[in-house]
């Protein structure tokens, strides 16, 4: 297996294209780790939560990072890690320019609302969550692809100078 760093603009393609990733986040010493759904747009990745654990942590340090990967095997893989800063938009009733885009970029994406609806459907309607929209700056992209051998990294344009 050969593996290979992944300029800017190819871990661009891959957020363009994947919408699931596990954020990271930190409260006090302790980190907590969830998967996310999110749309990525320009310098932010967007995301829709209800309000919980994960949102609360976010508020409290926004100093966070998610990894986004691509198996095919064990030895032919993408993963890009993005660190960033939390920023809550602003409640949903209040739709604004921001909140338009960060709405825009996911309902493009397949089932993005399902987990916050469906955790808000099964509850009563007197404990219903707050829905939250947010987007993640992208302050650092970085990404790696591995490949099973040599041939099969350059005949995909690595490892070969251009």
């Amino acid at each position: 297996m050969v593996i290979y760093d992944l300029t800017p603009e190819e871990c661009c393609k891959i957020l363009e294209r994947e919408s699931l990733g596990r954020l990271a986040c930190v409260r006090g010493n302790q980190p907590y780790v969830v998967p996310t759904g999110f749309a990525y747009q320009s310098a932010y990745l967007y995301g829709f939560s209800a309000l919980g654990q994960k949102i609360e942590w976010m508020r409290a340090n926004p100093c966070v990072c998610v990894e986004i990967d691509t198996v095919i095997s064990l030895n032919r893989w993408s993963t890009v890690i993005v660190t960033g800063q939390y920023e809550e938009l602003p409640d949903i009733s209040d739709w604004n320019e921001d909140v338009i885009d960060a709405y825009e970029s996911l309902r493009q994406r397949s089932l993005w609302a399902q987990p916050a609806y469906i955790s808000a459907i099964h509850r009563a309607p007197s404990e219903r969550p707050t829905l939250v929209y947010y987007r993640i700056h992208i302050d650092k992209l970085t990404g790696r692809r591995a490949f099973p051998d040599v041939a099969e990294a350059a005949a995909a344009g690595f490892g070969t100078s251009a």
